[in-house]
């Protein structure tokens, strides 16, 4: 699930951490983010689990409607077909998805009155009205409305909140996280291993970003004596930790990855500055990078594998 920008993130955050706080071993810096990979995964598990919470409010919905004193028409007629159709079912009934939940500490995770307020919410939309009001009997209008539901979700502050107080950093993963979900939505009803399908795979979160914390963190004085020339008219305590983070990581994908063309290298840490650094660090952070690049392949020390990766 996670794409190697998701990992490049990770990796900054931990180098970033690491300079703030001088009392850390590099095995702490990389425990943490092997946590923050995981959560990732959680993140995931915990969007899934708690639209069914939403869905499943349907059921505390029609008991109400039978409750009431003198139920309409409209009350007596509904059913709780949100969270009673084959589509859910697939989740629900999933041993394996459960028992993940219950190894992450995720089973009780979902603020069930934030469920609820959720549900509410989606039950006064026209689309949900009209799916309740007749009988539905395709598998797609259960799948299409489920989609929009979470949908819903995903636009109510209610929803980010409650992700965010289980997982405060789930903001570097949303989009991700959220695309993972739909996709499994769309393929409701699940095998019985469709959680299988998005955990973080060996070769992007080890061979890669392991790889590179690891560099960046062992060869930090041999980088940055790289560096110190291509800063021109700028001392290196000026330039923002941050930035410098950047151009150290860029520099280790140059010389130690040998299959990531360089363009890449560099489109992917501008890009990643233009998140979470300055406006004026994209530009410099592009001029140094690419000083560095003409330098290091004039002398030969770009290696890599393949045709056209060396651009």
């Amino acid at each position: 699930m996670l794409s190697r920008r998701n990992v490049r993130i990770k990796v900054m955050q931990m180098l970033y951490t690491a300079n703030r706080d001088g009392g850390l071993t590099y095995n702490h810096v990389e425990r943490a983010y092997k946590q923050r990979v995981d959560n990732s995964y959680k993140t995931y598990l915990f969007n899934i689990h708690f639209l069914i919470k939403v869905a499943g409010e349907s059921k505390h919905d029609e008991d109400r409607r039978k409750a009431k004193l003198l139920p309409g028409e409209e009350d007596l007629n509904f059913k709780a077909i949100l969270a009673n159709n084959p589509a859910v079912d697939s989740l629900t009934n999933n041993t394996g998805f459960f028992q993940l939940l219950k190894q992450y500490k995720l089973t009780s995770a979902v603020n069930q009155d934030i469920a609820k307020q959720l549900y509410l919410a989606f039950a006064e939309s026209a689309e949900y009205k009209a799916y309740v009001a007749k009988p539905v009997t395709s598998l797609k209008e259960h799948v299409d409305m489920l989609s929009e539901l979470y949908r819903f979700c995903t636009k109510h502050e209610l929803f980010h909140d409650s992700i965010e107080d289980v997982f405060p950093n789930w903001i570097d993963d949303d989009s991700l996280v959220m695309g993972a979900t739909k996709k499994t939505l769309k393929k409701l009803p699940v095998d019985e291993f469709f959680f299988k399908e998005f955990k973080p795979d060996y070769e992007t979160v080890e061979e890669y970003g392991m790889e590179l914390l690891y560099k960046v963190s062992h060869l930090d004085d041999d980088l940055l004596e790289l560096i110190k020339p291509k800063l021109q008219n700028w001392e290196v305590e000026r330039v923002a930790i941050l930035d410098m983070i950047l151009i150290k990581m860029a520099l280790s994908e140059f010389l130690h990855f040998p299959t990531i063309p360089t363009k890449v290298t560099l489109n992917e840490y501008v890009e990643i500055s233009k998140m979470y650094s300055t406006p004026k660090s994209k530009d410099f952070i592009n001029g140094i990078l690419d000083r560095l690049l003409k330098q290091l392949m004039k002398e030969g020390k770009i290696n890599k594998l393949g045709r056209g990766l060396k651009s």
